[in-house]
């Protein structure tokens, strides 16, 4: 079984359920703490913080190439200091595997591996 950052996303053009709460708590498992589930677990959303605008915006950056690789793009803010990515397919208006494959992809950049 491969993890979920090895994974790929799945186009997703809508007509299947948003995952449940089950599922996604399953799935949470597989992540790291700082991700929460948000919105009556709509949504996949973490808080990162860094030591200045230089790191941030890098880390920024590399979400965002993930983000286009996949074709699956988040909501980012971020300031000086900090950066929060909350993701969800709009497709399905809630929750999918694909937010999770992403979640582990930016769990990586935000530990360096």
């Amino acid at each position: 079984m491969s993890t979920l950052a090895e994974k790929k996303c799945a186009p997703c053009e809508g007509g299947v359920p948003a995952l449940d709460r089950n599922a996604a708590q399953v799935l949470m498992q597989q992540l790291e703490p700082r991700w929460k589930l948000a919105d009556d677990t709509r949504r996949l959303k973490a808080e990162f913080s860094f030591r200045n605008y230089s790191r941030t915006l890098a880390f920024v950056n590399a979400a965002a190439y993930v983000a286009v690789q996949e074709d699956h793009h988040p909501d980012i803010s971020f300031g000086y200091d900090y950066c929060t990515i909350s993701w969800w397919t709009h497709a399905v208006d809630g929750l999918s595997e694909n937010d999770f494959i992403c979640a582990a992809r930016v769990d990586r950049l935000a530990d360096g591996k």
